[in-house]
């Protein structure tokens, strides 16, 4: 945040701001203001921030607003930089028929067995479709 701040570069300084107002709110949530927030939570705030720019962007694109649909797609580059990499589809594909083959076939066990198992690499959406695609 310094450097940005340094830079003049507001739109950073602006992005950085909401990401620890959103980690401040989740400390509050939370009563761990002297524990502090693992790097778990802390990873699943930012993809939480991410979505929501990802979604907003998706609207103001499809209702025409393209300018602020840019501008949230900007947000969400810069919340990607402070997230760990996804990891690739082979290795969820891979997690998602270790659970199946352990005998298990209906939707909901295998997402919630398949996101222990990949515990905050992966996003749900792109691990639910995996699913669907596999259980057929």
């Amino acid at each position: 945040m310094k450097s940005s701040l340094k830079s003049a570069d507001s739109f950073g300084v602006g992005v950085l701001r909401m990401l620890l107002s959103s980690l401040k709110n989740r400390e509050i949530e939370k009563r761990a203001q002297e524990s502090g927030l693992t790097d778990e939570e802390i990873v699943e705030v930012l993809r939480k921030e991410a979505k929501k720019r990802r979604e907003a962007a998706d609207i103001y694109l499809k209702s025409g607003r393209n300018d602020l649909g840019e501008k949230e797609l900007a947000e969400l580059n810069l919340i990607k930089s402070y997230l760990p990499p996804e990891i690739d589809l082979k290795e969820i594909e891979g997690a998602i028929r270790k659970v199946i083959d352990s005998g298990t076939r209906d939707f909901g066990t295998v997402m919630k067995e398949a996101m222990k198992e990949l515990k905050g690499r992966a996003e749900a959406g792109t691990v639910s479709e995996i699913v669907r695609k596999l259980i057929r």
